[in-house]
């Protein structure tokens, strides 16, 4: 079931009913519980026993965890391979023994393998990690172990975020079960309109987008350079829409609920320096990984070259943490070079005597230069990790890096100059956007303005809402 789907706005008008009639907060709750159930149910039944027991497993050892404090390290030990466990099991079994097997090969040994044809669970990523966090924060003493198995149940079915994030923590997702919502005090506007705006991301720009996409690179070999850029532009833009629209309809259809999460992004691809963008791009992920993961390897507590150590260590385990194949590790390299990278050439500017801007304060020219300059730089380097990302194969990314970033090519195919013009036209509405320009406009109209504007809004976008199933993106991480 989709955001996207006919059917699941008939399922959360009924859930949302139901929830608002309800008086009392454990009623409200087991509702939730078994909606999320159904919800995660209508993809396959058969793994929800696997959320079922992840949630057993750190709910029991979360109380462990509070009381047995002569054995938390082991308890904790528990907890962390029994997540880590699940998740390697159904997303990379295959992946290492096929490499083993590719590696021996290439040594000159010849092995027989038989791989499973394991279905990875849509979501497992997300609340393995959202389950493991619960563990670690009782463990650092940060975080009391919950008693109310329902509420910690609820917590890690949850549907708005269960398929695809935002990655929600029990610190901040926990206390908001303790006590009832209250309708008066929903952002019924913002959270609509946050919908609509993510409905559109996904369903009228990301799904249009695709098959382009798909299309060239099933084939890069065959496009100009012009046509690599514009289909690396058009990825670029795909995957922004559809995660970032994923999680607005997330926010939006728990925030109507009385819940609140995290924002995920923030414009990030007018970041003007990687590490700014990190700070923007799916930002419960990014965070994770920095409290976590760099931070236990270290962080920056040691040395320069210790610190860069664990930058990598940690995107590159983020890249495996995407998808159980050798491009994504590639992605994670080149993101934790840019940020090694980054240090560095700070490092030299200041020696040069350049100084950042004290916030709040208007930059001078040649640090707005260099702002603009930083901008493109690093959307170009995001724009060469993301076809490493997005290629099935080596060849095709190598192929596609032959145009994108060498400007050769020996193909012909290129796109036609609507789908240019229509790429100009996403980068300036994305634009507008960014500058806030028309943010809150619809908390300024009255009430029936407000339904009459978001009715128009709707019926314009369903003629360019295509009718294929179009899955997300972040469902196969």
């Amino acid at each position: 079931m989709l955001f996207t789907e006919f059917r699941f706005l008939i399922f959360f008008a009924v859930v949302f009913c139901l929830y608002w009639a309800m008086k009392s907060n454990t009623a409200r709750k087991w509702l939730l519980l078994f909606a999320s159930y159904g919800f995660y149910g209508a993809w396959s039944w058969k793994f929800l026993l696997l959320i079922i027991a992840s949630t057993l497993v750190d709910f029991f050892i979360g109380i462990r965890l509070g009381s047995d404090t002569k054995h938390k390290s082991k308890w904790m030990s528990v907890s962390v391979c029994w997540n880590l466990g699940v998740l390697g099991f159904f997303k990379y079994f295959n992946f290492f023994i096929q490499s083993g097997h590719d590696f021996l090969g290439w040594l000159g040994l010849s092995t027989n393998i038989h791989t499973l044809s394991i279905i990875l669970p849509v979501g497992i990523s997300f609340f393995t990690f959202q389950s493991m966090s619960y563990s670690i924060d009782i463990y650092r003493g940060i975080l009391k172990p919950t008693k109310n198995l329902l509420n910690f149940s609820t917590f890690i079915a949850f549907f708005p975020q269960l398929f695809a994030g935002p990655i929600v923590r029990a610190i901040d997702f926990l206390p908001q079960l303790d006590g009832p919502r209250h309708l008066v005090k929903v952002r019924g506007r913002d959270m609509v309109m946050m919908f609509i705006i993510g409905y559109i991301k996904k369903s009228c720009v990301a799904n249009n987008l695709a098959p382009f996409v798909d299309e060239f690179f099933a084939h890069p070999e065959h496009y100009s350079v012009a046509g690599c850029w514009t289909a690396v532009m058009f990825y670029a833009v795909q995957i922004y829409c559809d995660f970032s629209g994923y999680t607005d309809m997330a926010i939006a259809t728990a925030g109507l609920l009385g819940y609140e999460f995290v924002p995920n992004f923030n414009f990030p691809y007018f970041a003007t320096n990687i590490t700014v963008f990190w700070r923007r791009w799916h930002m419960s992920l990014s965070s994770w990984l920095r409290d976590y993961l760099y931070i236990p390897l270290g962080g920056n507590r040691g040395g320069k070259w210790f610190t860069y150590r664990n930058l990598m260590l940690t995107f590159v385990l983020g890249g495996l943490w995407h998808g159980a194949a050798w491009t994504f590790v590639i992605w994670g390299v080149l993101h934790g070079f840019a940020l090694i990278a980054h240090r560095e050439i700070q490092r030299f500017l200041c020696w040069l005597g350049f100084k950042e801007t004290p916030k709040g304060e208007k930059p001078s020219a040649a640090n707005r230069v260099l702002m603009v300059l930083g901008a493109f730089l690093t959307f170009y380097w995001v724009c060469i990790a993301w076809v490493f990302f997005r290629a099935a194969t080596f060849k095709a990314a190598l192929h596609t890096l032959n145009g994108f970033v060498l400007f050769r090519s020996s193909g012909t195919t290129s796109f036609s100059i609507a789908c240019v013009l229509s790429l100009l036209g996403l980068i300036v509405i994305h634009f507008i956007a960014y500058q806030k320009t028309f943010k809150g406009w619809w908390q300024r109209i009255a009430v029936w303005q407000f339904a009459i504007v978001c009715g128009v809004i709707v019926a314009s976008a369903l003629p360019w809402t295509p009718m294929r199933y179009q899955p997300f993106i972040y469902f196969q991480f």
